[in-house]
């Protein structure tokens, strides 16, 4: 029988009443232990959440990895390369890729009889993946490709709708500044809602051959293919694979065509770059709660040590050495802060899901890029979260048990 393990969850659950002092106090502690992971608990499913959120919708207007050719720039007037590439379609078949697609873009300007607004038009092809605008569609339908004819429908933003007072089956006229200018007649199909206003101000899906057309481009002659993978970890090792296979090198009887690999990191450095300050947030949250969990503990272990002084004289005068006691009072300390956590456990789980669910806090749309706090609840997170916490508050109770070496026992028999 282990006599420390024994002792100690004797003491743990002994109701007897006789902890006057201890009992308030400890409860306090717990209370603080439970408050403090499910704040924990909180602040890592509602972080990683809005990183997972904000970077689904960048990646759903531009992808994972873009191949462009290598003199492209910034600008929306891009320079062409061939379609038929050495990697096109057989790239999905590389482990970590998950799709890619044809793109082409061109800017031009939507004109009402009342308003006008600047637009990029995204000329897709029937190989599009519409998983992420159908999941942010909020009227109407999408659209199909059809090789044989150059289809007219296009989606827009709410945004966009709403600032031409647009609605879907409306007809309107993009302008395009060439010399001379050229008009093109669209018919709104869908209206889409990301809340990424940078991208909703200006983004519109149509059909990439029109693009080719106002372009002057022949059907073999696209803007780009964009990457899906098949998670955000894989980008790093799919561009440099694709980077050492596929490009800087010439795939044409022409010198000018040369390609590149943008990662959306390094296209959009500003926002994920303000996405993983994000996590210096949590860190110091974190931190900032085992520390005062900790010192609540301790103040907790010290009182329980006042009250068990006679019990520590009997038992080091029966031959106990200081590090047996020392650890019946960490195993002690060990099962209070378990019943902490799991109370802490069950209330801060039950709010992620609530949440998750229902969307009870709402944000502002405008300032978040999100309408409610979004949760992303893991287990691999809770499981670190708990054995951390653990290990961190029992480890800083260790130095303040050293007291019990100090304790005298002939004194403690006689302490009254």
């Amino acid at each position: 029988m282990n006599f420390e393990l024994y002792t100690a969850r004797r003491l743990f659950t002994d109701d007897s009443g006789n902890k006057k002092i201890s009992k308030p106090i400890v409860n306090i502690a717990i209370v603080g232990i439970s408050l403090g992971l499910i704040v924990m608990i909180l602040s890592v499913a509602i972080v990683t959440g809005f990183k997972e959120e904000i970077r689904n919708k960048i990646i759903g207007f531009g992808s994972h990895i873009q191949i462009v050719n290598y003199d492209s720039n910034i600008s929306y007037e891009t320079i062409p390369i061939k379609k038929n590439q050495p990697f096109y379609p057989h790239l999905d078949t590389i482990p970590g890729v998950k799709h890619i697609q044809r793109y082409a873009i061109k800017a031009g300007i939507l004109k009402t009889k009342e308003n006008i607004q600047g637009a990029v038009i995204k000329g897709i092809d029937k190989d599009f993946d519409w998983s992420f605008f159908k999941k942010n569609l909020v009227k109407g339908n999408t659209f199909s490709i059809v090789d044989s004819v150059k289809k007219n429908d296009i989606l827009v933003s709410k945004y966009m709708a709403d600032l031409l007072k647009l609605d879907t089956g409306d007809r309107i006229i993009m302008y395009f500044v060439e010399d001379p200018p050229r008009a093109r007649p669209f018919k709104v199909t869908g209206i889409f809602d990301t809340g990424l206003k940078e991208y909703d101000e200006k983004i519109i899906l149509g059909d990439i051959k029109h693009v080719q057309k106002l372009n002057n481009w022949d059907q073999d002659q696209i803007s780009g293919f964009e990457i899906l993978t098949n998670s955000f970890q894989d980008i790093s090792h799919i561009t440099t694979y694709i980077r050492n296979n596929y490009t800087y090198r010439l795939f044409s009887d022409t010198e000018s065509e040369k390609l590149k690999v943008i990662p959306i990191t390094r296209k959009n450095p500003q926002i994920f770059n303000w996405l993983e300050v994000l996590d210096i947030n949590v860190w110091i949250i974190l931190a900032l709660i085992i520390a005062v969990a900790g010192f609540n503990m301790i103040s907790g272990l010290l009182i329980i040590i006042l009250e068990r002084t006679n019990m520590i004289g009997i038992f080091k005068s029966m031959g106990a050495n200081n590090w047996s006691i020392r650890k019946i009072f960490l195993y002690l300390s060990s099962m209070l802060i378990g019943k902490g956590m799991l109370w802490g456990n069950i209330i801060g789980i039950l709010i992620c899901i609530i949440q998750n669910q229902f969307g009870i806090i709402k944000l502002d749309p405008a300032e978040y890029y999100l309408d409610t706090v979004p949760i992303n609840l893991e287990l691999i997170h809770i499981l670190i979260l708990n054995i951390g916490s653990i290990l961190a508050i029992v480890l800083m109770l260790i130095v303040p048990s050293y007291i019990i070496s100090r304790i005298s026992p002939v004194k403690t028999i006689r302490f009254n």
